[in-house]
């Protein structure tokens, strides 16, 4: 009985670090997007532009809904 719950910890222990691992990898991948995508969006110096400020909050609440998202 003591080996069944010395299994469920080091399980329970496996499924933690993974779930961190993976944790890490997603933050990593939403740096590395979120600066590859301010490469590609033109700065907004001028605010004339309605197409420019558009892009500019479709891309901003984007990234809010992104990091926003649980597992």
């Amino acid at each position: 009985m003591l080996a069944s719950s010395e299994q469920s910890a080091q399980s329970a222990e496996a499924l933690s670090a993974s779930r961190e691992a993976c944790s890490d990898y997603v933050a990593h991948l939403q740096l590395h997007m979120t600066l590859q995508a301010r490469n590609l969006v033109p700065s907004l110096h001028h605010e004339s532009d309605r197409r420019k400020t558009l892009l500019h909050q479709t891309q901003a609440n984007f990234e809010k809904m992104i990091s926003r998202q649980g597992f």
